[in-house]
């Protein structure tokens, strides 16, 4: 069984690879290593933590890929929200280069995965584009291009008639390309990182909602909704934007926000050839940015912020109609074939978090909307660090579990937040 909850509805989960066989856990079990997630962090680190021998069991609540991981936008996108030079800014010359070629290098993990495992997920490397969408952002987004380009990235500026040759649209202006970026399938991804633990022998379970941590000496003691217990000598976190209380504080350290998308049915022939050349994806400057992108079938996909609560009606996704023909309006009389959403964890400083708030407990936490590169990495990482003990692993600092103030207010200032970034993007 691939455990009791259902995956919600949209393109990847109608369009995925078959999910490998998982079944619950029947009875307690004892291991090295628990990791609590079975999305592109969690499965990246059981993953690392299995290939160095290192005896590991990763159980996800409902099924791999669930969450956020088999709903995303399936954009694999290089790099972090701060730039080469706003990462010396944060962590000092020396490891604000360091960070800046290892958040710049966070594709080559996941393609190089998807190589070395034979993992089926339409990965295609075609490059990830930043149209501007006024002038004032067109001169940040060639700053930034130059930033990548003195660190030696394959990246390059476009002027405004190359980028609407490259997107079908002359909807922005300048911008830049960068080519170590390209897509996936994410629940394809993800249920191959699956199918890649199986393999290197990790016990994987689906269905198994751990309901606390419980030190126990030199053990943590986890039980499950279900009756089971789990017995380790270390406990890896990986729940991303959908962290609940099983650790005080960490729900409150992040803002889980909706990222909503919608699908056309596969584009007629006359506009296939001419939106998105080359497989590229893209999303622009904006503050309350858009991002789209095709797929294999030929859909045009195109993705924005959602509202706070989950979707209840095709209304709640009239803006990013808005946003297709806006962009498009040559196809924005295709119909929507999928329409779905997903949280994405935001740190208060746009970081991924690596915490280690009690002996044997490690949290990977903060997606920031580029989870599959960014996770990806940072599982690697941080299974490497746990094998050595080295912090020298990571490109970010171990840091305390830090609350956002005021956070049960967060409904309010992400509203007012959205409302201040709606009259930032008309400038």
């Amino acid at each position: 069984m691939t455990g009791p909850t259902p995956m919600p509805p949209s393109l990847w989960a109608a369009t995925a690879e078959p999910a490998p066989e998982i079944d619950r856990l029947a009875s307690d079990h004892t291991t090295d290593v628990v990791v609590i997630g079975g999305g592109y962090a969690g499965l990246s680190t059981a993953l690392h933590l299995a290939e160095a021998g290192i005896q590991t069991t990763l159980v996800e609540a409902h099924q791999i890929g669930w969450g956020a991981s088999g709903r995303s936008g399936g954009q694999v996108i290089p790099g972090i929200k701060y730039d080469p030079e706003g990462m010396r800014e944060l962590f000092g010359t020396d490891a604000g280069d360091k960070a800046a070629h290892a958040f710049g290098a966070t594709p080559d993990h996941v393609f190089d995965l998807v190589e070395r495992h034979y993992i089926t997920c339409e990965a295609t490397r075609a490059g990830w584009v930043q149209p501007a969408h006024s002038k004032l952002a067109e001169r940040k987004a060639l700053e930034r291009c130059r930033q990548w380009q003195a660190l030696g990235a394959d990246v390059a500026p476009l002027d405004a008639d190359q980028m609407a040759d490259l997107l079908g649209s002359p909807a922005y202006h300048a911008g830049w390309i960068d080519r170590r970026g390209g897509s996936i399938q994410p629940l394809s991804y993800t249920r191959g990182l699956a199918r890649a633990c199986l393999a290197a022998g990790v016990s994987l379970y689906g269905g198994t909602a751990v309901t606390a941590l419980r030190a126990d000496g030199a053990r943590w003691q986890l039980p499950t909704a279900h009756g089971p217990g789990i017995r380790a000598r270390r406990v890896v976190l990986c729940t991303n934007g959908y962290t609940g209380d099983l650790w005080p504080g960490l729900r409150k350290s992040i803002v889980a926000a909706n990222s909503f998308q919608i699908a056309t049915v596969p584009l007629p022939a006359t506009l296939d050839a001419t939106i998105l050349k080359g497989g590229v994806v893209a999303s622009d400057t904006r503050k309350l940015l858009a991002y789209w992108r095709r797929d294999q079938g030929g859909r045009l996909i195109v993705g924005g912020r959602g509202t706070f609560n989950e979707p209840s009606s095709a209304a709640d996704f009239n803006h990013l109609n808005r946003i297709l023909a806006r962009i498009y309006p040559q196809a924005a009389d295709q119909p929507i074939e999928y329409r779905w959403g997903g949280r994405v964890a935001i740190t208060q400083d746009f970081l991924p978090h690596v915490h280690q708030p009690a002996d044997g407990l490690s949290v990977l936490i903060g997606c920031q909307g580029r989870g599959i590169g960014l996770q990806t990495a940072m599982g690697r990482w941080l299974a490497a660090y746990l094998e050595s003990g080295q912090a020298s692993d990571m490109p970010v600092p171990v840091t305390a579990v830090h609350q956002i103030p005021m956070h049960s207010l967060r409904r309010f200032y992400v509203s007012a937040m959205l409302a201040y970034y709606k009259v930032r993007d008309l400038v």
